[in-house]
């Protein structure tokens, strides 16, 4: 089941699952990078598939990127 993500729809699954806000206004796929404000301040990068799927929810400070293996 393929699921159309909306730029509403991801902003309330941010709102519900994160501490963090999403400042991006248009959506355009997968593999664009969206723009978000973390807790402590901080803006970062992700694609809402690693946000969501991957649970990096929080800016690099916040929650470091994990080792590669």
């Amino acid at each position: 089941m393929n699921k159309r993500w909306t730029i509403s729809k991801i902003k309330e699954f941010v709102e519900n699952n994160s501490e963090s806000k999403l400042l991006t206004t248009e959506y355009h796929g997968f593999s664009q990078k969206l723009l978000f404000k973390c807790a402590c301040g901080s803006n970062f990068e992700k694609t809402f598939t690693k946000f969501k799927n991957n649970h990096q929810r929080k800016c690099d400070v916040c929650q470091p990127p994990k080792a590669s293996r």
